[in-house]
């Protein structure tokens, strides 16, 4: 699966770690930065570019990093056609997938171990969307919201 990851400072070591996981799992990974260490950057400049690339791919997903994730989660959703969800526990990860068709994942890098975010990044990858008629319904009205400002 192609895969663009965005994180800032605090996500960092993080991204780097999970790239290296999903790079050996057979995952094509767009890094989009940022590439080294600088305490007063800002996930904006790292989250915006990784949403908009999984918009104008559909078949790729996304992966938002920082130390709490909420930030993240909010530049990547101003993306015209980004879901995205902060994904804290595997059965939230399972419904921004199953309910929501989530494109896009974001994680708190301080809030959680290396080995529980590979989780939640697995099973986010993994779970495909329903397709059952009322999560479409829903969906279609936040893209019409998007559109045109109302639903």
């Amino acid at each position: 699966m192609r895969i663009h990851i965005g994180s800032d400072h605090a996500g960092l070591e993080l991204k780097a770690q999970l790239i290296e996981h999903l790079v050996s799992g057979g995952h094509d990974v767009t890094d989009h930065g940022p590439y080294e260490f600088d305490a007063l950057d800002d996930y904006p400049d790292f989250c915006i570019p990784a949403a908009q690339a999984v918009a104008k791919d559909s078949s790729s997903i996304g992966i938002v990093l920082g130390g709490s994730g909420n930030g993240e989660q909010m530049a990547a959703n101003k993306v015209k056609g980004v879901r995205a969800a902060l994904v804290w526990s595997i059965e939230i990860a399972k419904l921004a997938r199953e309910h929501n068709n989530a494109n896009v994942i974001a994680v708190g890098g301080r809030m959680h171990e290396i080995a529980f975010v590979k989780q939640l990044i697995d099973t986010f990858i993994a779970t495909p969307f329903s397709n059952d008629e009322r999560h479409i319904r829903r969906i279609e009205k936040i893209g019409k919201f998007e559109e045109n400002g109302s639903i």
